[in-house]
């Protein structure tokens, strides 16, 4: 395995760990395994897009501290969102809660623990695919795709994917959270009248104003954001 695929594999650790639910920061180190079962019902999900990924994620606090009727599944996306963004552009597939024992013990996968002050807090898979294809095992072979980055995005060209307008954000502890009620006001972090962010699958491309096209919310484009600019 190369440097520099290790160096992706903490990029999108330290990302995912960053947008997960918790107290307090989690961080995240290299451990060669987790403990029996720990990874029997993971959430996973598949990145395809410049450099492909497999992930799995499984956050103890998860069921604790889920809203009622979200399920982990929905809790933890944009947290593997964040890990996708972290390897470029491309599209996150769905994400299923399913056994991920055999992708940690891969031998192309990276297995992080997530430690919350000291504490296991969960466990993260990464198993990048170079070339969009894992490494060939026995009695199998690999044929690398030897397109341009235009071309191998080209087979993805009709592929949706999720435009966010947000016009601001703020954090609050999950006591905060459930105490929430009808009438309830949520200070966000920007002032009136300030530009909206676009984001695409979660990453911010562009500015905006929110306006009204026949009777309906829209955004009014005022700035598009070079790669550099979105990842600030």
């Amino acid at each position: 395995m190369t440097p520099t695929v290790t160096a992706l594999h903490a990029s999108a650790a330290k990302a995912l760990a960053g947008l997960l639910p918790s107290s307090v920061p989690l961080t995240t180190q290299i451990v060669q395994s987790a403990p029996y079962g720990a990874l029997a019902e993971a959430v996973t999900a598949t990145f395809v897009g410049d450099v492909s990924a497999d992930f799995a994620l499984v956050h103890t606090d998860a069921s604790g501290i889920a809203p009622a009727g979200l399920n982990a599944s929905d809790l933890l996306r944009p947290a593997l969102e964040g890990a996708a963004n972290a390897l470029g552009a491309g599209v996150l597939g769905d994400v299923r809660q399913e056994d991920a024992q055999a992708l940690a013990a891969d031998p192309d996968s990276i297995l992080f623990e997530l430690t919350d002050a000291g504490r296991p807090a969960g466990w993260f898979v990464v198993r990048i695919r170079e070339f969009g294809a894992v490494n060939p095992g026995q009695g199998s072979t690999a044929v690398p795709f030897q397109g341009s980055v235009a071309d191998k995005l080209g087979r993805i060209n009709n592929v949706e994917m999720a435009l966010t307008v947000e016009i601001g954000r703020t954090r609050m502890s999950v006591r905060d959270v459930l105490g929430l009620e009808p009438g309830a006001v949520i200070e966000l972090d920007r002032s009136a009248g300030a530009p909206a962010d676009v984001l695409l699958n979660g990453r911010l491309i562009a500015h905006g104003e929110v306006v009204v096209v026949d009777q309906d919310y829209a955004v009014r484009i005022t700035q598009i954001l070079d790669l550099a600019d979105g990842q600030n």
